[in-house]
């Protein structure tokens, strides 16, 4: 009873110590693995309720023990433990998943189950006596799961949640055995049972996943034997028993092959957290500026070709009305004489003479 003890607050703590770390991870709005393997320890609580039988007996060899007693002393000495009335042990399950579409995973994977009783009695004489009755299963089982987009439903966290569904087959190993015997299950190609589950991504950590899940299955099996074969006074038809209950699991997954990560991730990690950097939005003008550069450059040499032309017909038309001038002088006579400019005198009228002095 320590053992389960320290197994439950071991598994409580690991639970809690997820939930601490998953406050600062990432939050997802899909699992990106296309193919990951996983561990999925639980705790859970058998449906067994075939133990009446093994706490008849023990309370019947208790009475003949008192019974054998001859003074009260003696039936002092004699004492008995009793069988727990809940059957709860820590199974262990690990497989493969693939998502074969987005949100939606199958899943192939084997479990172990095993769940030990025992009891101690005190005869008459103080010699002590143990009586024990195993459970043992070793299933196989798919499972299918859809996970539930965020606009459906999610918590504050942003975590993922999920649906799961389950078929089982049982394997050899799946048995009962006890102080006086044992009873092997048969494994029918059918399968042996279902489940269901909800799931909830509450840490990740990049290709790592943790899942808490809680749920209910029944692995119901059968034997050719019966239980009289293994306990004292037991029914005498094929003994028929059930591995199932409700079951608090983690999962543990670990992507190997991984969709490519959105772009966009990057920039929402940024965003994320005190430390936030605005937004920058660069744009490359690089091509705008190499033809703006050849515009101008086409632009100043049509201008130059231009300015040439001008400078050149201005010059043309310079030479023409030089030859002109050259021309034109060239054609006047030889002694003709040279045009001056008449002096201006002024007219004073005490000099002017009439015609008749």
């Amino acid at each position: 009873m320590k053992f389960r003890s320290r197994n439950t607050v071991l598994f409580l703590t690991a639970l809690l110590s997820a939930n601490a770390l998953a406050a600062s991870d990432e939050k997802l709005d899909h699992d990106n693995s296309i193919l990951s393997v996983f561990v999925q320890p639980s705790i859970s609580f058998i449906g067994f309720t075939e133990r009446e039988y093994f706490q008849d007996a023990i309370d019947t060899i208790y009475y003949e023990f008192k019974a054998t007693a001859v003074n009260s002393a003696e039936s002092l000495n004699v004492a008995k433990q009793d069988f727990q009335k809940v059957n709860f042990c820590f199974p262990i399950t690990a497989g493969i998943q693939w998502q074969f579409q987005e949100d939606q995973f199958l899943s192939a994977g084997i479990g172990f189950i095993y769940d030990n009783e025992s009891v101690v009695l005190t005869d008459r004489k103080s010699s002590t006596h143990s009586y024990k009755y195993t459970l043992q299963g070793v299933p196989l089982f798919l499972e299918y799961r859809l996970a539930l987009p965020k606009n459906f439903i999610t918590l504050s966290t942003g975590g993922l949640f999920s649906i799961a569904v389950r078929w089982y087959w049982a394997l050899p190993g799946t048995e009962i055995y006890t102080t006086w015997g044992k009873l092997e299950a048969e494994t029918p190609l059918w399968g042996a049972g279902f489940g269901v589950s909800l799931g909830y991504l509450f840490a990740s950590w990049k290709n790592f996943k943790l899942y808490g899940d809680i749920g209910f299955n029944s692995i119901s099996v059968k034997s050719n034997k019966a239980f009289s074969d293994i306990v004292p006074n037991g029914p005498e038809e094929k003994a028929r028993w059930n591995l199932g209950g409700i079951q608090l699991q983690i999962r543990g997954s670990f992507g190997f092959w991984n969709k490519p990560k959105p772009k966009d991730d990057d920039d929402d990690d940024d965003d994320d957290g005190e430390g936030k950097k605005p937004k920058v939005k660069i744009i490359d003008d690089t091509k705008k500026d190499s033809v703006k550069v050849d515009s101008l450059k086409v632009a100043a040499q049509d201008s130059a070709k231009i300015d040439t032309s001008v400078i050149l017909d201005s010059a043309g038309i310079a030479d023409s009305l030089k030859t002109a001038v050259q021309d034109s002088v060239g054609t006047a006579p030889e002694n003709a004489p040279v045009p001056q400019d008449a002096p201006q005198t002024s007219a004073d009228p005490a000099n002017v003479k009439s015609k008749g002095d």
